[in-house]
């Protein structure tokens, strides 16, 4: 629960009464890989922090899934489209590796902003983060040609190049594993070239 006190002062100031309380409304969950934080046409029922290990965020289309997100340690996850309205989620949130999360439900999250003297500053500067980053991706996906997409991948996951399988940086760049090969190469060749 360290991970997820330092998170949290990362956005606000917070007295030792107030860690005994976010203690107090989080609970710790584990993930196997392959298993779901959220499936597909259900309802988000928390917000989770990530301690330890990796999601994925995708969407399945015409039997296919395409990736585009992925959460890694000390980041707060969550389909909020479906989490604040209550409604089923079009998206699936899946653990690519052994997961630790601590989840908050909404009625908790609601206890949080109100019981901390910074509450309410903390879920807006969290929420903000998420936001900007999900514009920046959705942007990308409709104006970015694949390598740069691939380059973009490279620029905010280069730790995690090693522990996302490319089949879903390829889904996520949005080409087939063979196409993300080539750019992968191309953009070798040029690096090589350039030395």
């Amino acid at each position: 629960m360290n991970a997820l006190i330092k998170a949290v002062k990362y956005f606000i100031r917070i007295s030792s009464e107030e860690e005994a309380i976010i203690s107090d409304l989080f609970t710790e969950s584990r993930l196997k890989p392959g298993e779901y934080f959220l499936e597909e046409g259900k309802i988000c029922r928390s917000v989770a922090f990530i301690e330890k290990g990796l999601l994925r965020y995708f969407v399945t289309q015409d039997g296919n899934e395409k990736t585009h997100y992925f959460n890694k340690e000390n980041e707060f996850a969550c389909n909020y489209s479906s989490f604040l309205p209550g409604t089923p989620s079009d998206t699936a949130i899946q653990a690519l590796e052994e997961t630790t999360l601590y989840l908050i439900s909404y009625d908790n999250l609601q206890r949080l902003y109100a019981d901390l003297k910074e509450g309410e500053r903390f879920g807006r500067l969290a929420i903000e983060q998420v936001f900007l980053s999900f514009r920046e991706q959705i942007r990308s996906l409709y104006t970015d040609p694949p390598a740069r997409r691939y380059q973009q991948f490279l620029e905010s996951y280069a730790d995690l190049v090693q522990r996302i399988p490319q089949y879903y940086i390829a889904s996520y760049v949005g080409v087939k594993p063979q196409s993300l090969s080539r750019i992968r190469k191309r953009l070798t060749g040029g690096e090589k070239g350039r030395r």
